[in-house]
């Protein structure tokens, strides 16, 4: 699918409210640990690490940390063994972090403050990372993002657990709906709200359903994240490379990397 269409999506909202958010992002963090969605694009991103000498990978826009423990296993059996990484956010959730957090030693950790993927601080080192994120951008803004990365040195991937396919929109308005229903009691750390706002006030599932549907509508394909990652480097001093890689349960990735020559 090549259209891209940036519309209304909730949590994008600074009004949206933080518990029906949080409840989304649990979900989402969920299905992308169990599903395994991510592992597809270790190698890459453990070629990045070696290729700019970092052991730690700095995720930005990084929700309920979706993934996050999967990516991390995934690095140490790609080589890198002393592989660590922090979790960002504009809105943080340290709840989800905290417990992200003690299941792995320390080996995932958190920034408490809110971060702007497109002006990262100095402070916070590492190959960045956007996961399940960069759609929230718009063009000038994804740009922007890639372009912080590039003046600060820093090698950056964007991955998209998607392949934008049609059949993906049908399974977000229909078979995903009914999975989250049956996930949510399994979801941890446990929430009353968020039993409270799946089954009888169900605001969660109805916004995963219409942000699920825009988030595929708003992703770039690889000719544009290419598109994107030139005009952020016009200098050319990074090494760009985009595509799609297939899990072997089906899904695919969509993927920009890119690290200094």
């Amino acid at each position: 699918m090549k259209l891209r269409l940036h519309l209304f999506e909730f949590e994008d909202q600074p009004w949206f409210p933080a518990v029906i958010r949080a409840g989304m992002m649990d979900y989402l963090r969920f299905m992308i640990t169990h599903l395994h969605t991510y592992r597809p694009i270790a190698p890459l991103l453990a070629e990045g690490l070696r290729r700019t000498g970092q052991t730690q990978v700095l995720e930005l826009c990084a929700g309920a940390g979706g993934g996050a423990e999967d990516v991390l296993q995934a690095l140490r059996t790609a080589g890198v063994a002393g592989a660590t990484i922090t979790l960002t956010d504009l809105y943080p959730q340290p709840q989800a972090w905290a417990h992200i957090q003690q299941e792995t030693a320390g080996a995932i950790r958190f920034a408490p403050e809110s971060v702007n993927a497109l002006q990262v601080p100095a402070e916070l080192p590492g190959f960045r990372a956007v996961f399940s994120a960069f759609h929230h951008f718009r063009p000038a803004q994804g740009e922007a993002l890639l372009r912080d990365a590039v003046l600060a040195g820093s090698g950056v991937g964007v991955f998209e657990g998607a392949g934008k396919h049609w059949l993906e929109l049908l399974l977000a308005c229909t078979v995903l709906p009914v999975v989250q229903l049956l996930i949510t009691p399994f979801i941890r750390p446990f929430r009353f709200s968020r039993l409270l706002f799946t089954y009888l006030l169900p605001l969660i599932p109805l916004f995963t359903i219409w942000d699920g549907v825009v988030s595929i509508l708003r992703m770039y394909p690889p000719d544009a994240l290419l598109t994107l990652a030139h005009r952020a480097d016009p200098q050319e001093r990074y090494a760009w490379q985009a595509g799609k890689l297939r899990h072997p349960l089906g899904p695919e990735v969509t993927y920009l990397i890119g690290w200094p020559k």
